[in-house]
């Protein structure tokens, strides 16, 4: 937390440290990108509006300020790494100095762009539990010195139960140990998986749309639109040659969205590898831009296994992680997988290897066989009111939709078949999904609030849900909850959970 600088002179310590020289350059890229957008308008819209001769100066003006900012953000920025905390101070006209203690650091992101690269620098962001910005973010550190205040960080930080690191050949033969590590391969395998080309191409497509004047775009795609039919109807295909023209194209597009998924996972992931050192877990990746990233075992406050169809084909699953560092969850400088795309046995093994005192896989205790219909209850609702609206508006052809109920009763029916639970003294687990199977769980040290949830047709039916909270949840992943239980055994288990949870300490 920010405070105003102490008037007292300050103690014999370490000496203040600076940015690196080349720092204000960065910033003021960063500044710039902010602002491109409204001086690229003045010079070229300001210009043909105003004959006076010092309108075309603003746009100058205004670099020059932001060069003064930025070359003043580099005289004014100062820290201090301490024993146990580190000291920063920034502000010219107001001053202030921000502590933060080693032991609240929870990520460490070191970032570097090829221009970084060119210099041999890199950008140091600090992040601890809370918060949608990081505690701290050096712009930037001469590479070297970014890594020595890693190593401060991973070495002053532990826990406070945690053994001390030993020198010689203890430490050698931990330090540094590999836990996973992508060849090329398998980064190819992750592109053909995601969907990242489908997101790039949605982006691309709402940019021209915003850009662009929407009748411009609309006349283009209604012309391209004709142009094809036009041609479509010269060769003479018939209705089959126009499914299988279609086809055709569909078939092309796909297969061009999956090629730019492998390219951009190729950009993002090459490299990929975990390592542990000294309690500390660091993941390094990326072919132009390289990112590394730290946290500690102990700051990880749940767990994601994530399998779709495309995995199973490839004998894959991806794990993720939820940390209490604050920070966008779309953010790509956040460390959220620890495996982007691994064999199930590997995942296995990497939870194994991190929670040692947690039985993975658990022993699952699958929901009552009635559960299906609870699911399958919402897909009928939905069903009917739009049958009946689809028939109001077309007449009978609109009742066809009913013939999705079937389908969806079986699907209810796998889908209960896969959910399940497990509790034991060190985990909580819970699973669910059928065509995109999915496994969350976290450790009862981290759970920060049991709720016992009843709906109208709970309490009806004699059932409730139990919820399950950690620090750091991230909306994307499933909840954390074991849906569906009689009230009983619901009962129970909020009990037996409270009682744990009474009796230990919460661990972050």
């Amino acid at each position: 937390m920010s405070q105003p600088e102490p008037t007292i002179a300050a103690s014999a310590g370490p000496p203040d440290r600076r940015l690196h020289p080349w720092s204000w350059l960065f910033v003021l890229l960063q500044q710039l990108r902010q602002f491109v957008l409204p001086l690229v308008a003045l010079v070229f819209f300001g210009s043909r509006r105003s004959d006076n001769g010092l309108a075309d100066l603003w746009p100058l003006i205004g670099v020059v300020v932001l060069v003064v900012i930025s070359v003043l953000q580099y005289f004014t920025y100062r820290y201090r790494v301490g024993g146990d905390s580190i000291s920063i101070r920034s502000g010219l006209l107001q001053r202030n100095v921000r502590e933060i203690p080693f032991a609240r650091i929870h990520n460490v992101v070191l970032h570097q762009s090829l221009l970084h690269r060119m210099f041999d620098v890199a950008e140091v962001r600090l992040e601890a539990a809370g918060g949608q910005k990081p505690e701290a973010q050096m712009r930037v550190l001469g590479l070297d010195e970014a890594m020595a205040l890693e190593r401060d960080v991973r070495n002053r930080g532990q826990a406070p139960d945690a053994p001390a690191a030993t020198t010689g050949a203890t430490t050698a033969s931990v330090a540094g140990d590999t836990l996973l590590a992508l060849p090329t391969r398998e980064v190819v395998r992750l592109g053909l998986i995601s969907n990242r080309g489908m997101i790039v191409f949605a982006a691309a497509f709402g940019l021209m749309w915003q850009v662009f004047p929407e009748r411009l775009v609309a006349d283009w795609l209604q012309a391209s639109f004709r142009s094809a039919a036009g041609y479509a109807g010269q060769m003479h295909l018939g209705w089959i040659g126009v499914s299988l023209a279609g086809l055709a194209l569909a078939s092309v597009f796909v297969a061009l969205l999956r090629l730019l998924s492998v390219a951009l996972a190729l950009t993002q992931y090459h490299g990929f590898r975990l390592s542990e050192d000294r309690r500390r877990l660091t993941v390094e990746r990326g072919l132009f831009a390289r990112l590394r990233t730290s946290v500690a075992p102990r700051r990880i406050q749940a767990w994601t296994l994530l399998e779709g169809v495309l995995h199973r084909w490839l004998r894959r699953r991806t794990l993720r992680i939820d940390t209490a560092a604050g920070g966008p969850e779309n953010d790509p400088r956040s460390l959220r997988e620890l495996a982007p795309i691994a064999t199930p046995d590997a995942c296995d093994a990497l939870i194994t290897h991190l929670l040692p005192a947690a039985a993975w896989p658990p022993r699952w205790q699958a929901l009552p066989a009635r559960s299906w219909w609870r699911l399958f209850m919402g897909s009928a609702t939905f069903n009917l009111v739009l049958a009946t609206l689809l028939s109001w508006r077309f007449g009978g052809w609109g009742a066809l939709v009913l013939l999705w109920l079937p389908c969806s009763a079986w699907l209810a029916h796998q889908h209960a078949r896969r959910m399940a639970y497990a509790i034991d003294e060190r985990l909580v687990a819970v699973r669910g999904g059928w065509w995109s199977r999915w496994w969350r769980f976290a450790e009862i040290d981290k759970l920060q609030a049991l709720r016992l949830q009843r709906s109208p047709l709970d309490r009806r039916l004699g059932t409730a849900s139990l919820w399950l909270d950690t620090a750091g949840a991230s909306s994307l992943a499933p909840p954390l909850r074991i849906r569906f239980l009689p009230l009983a055994e619901a009962e129970a288990l909020y009990r037996q959970l409270s009682r744990t949870l009474a009796g230990r300490r919460l661990r972050w």
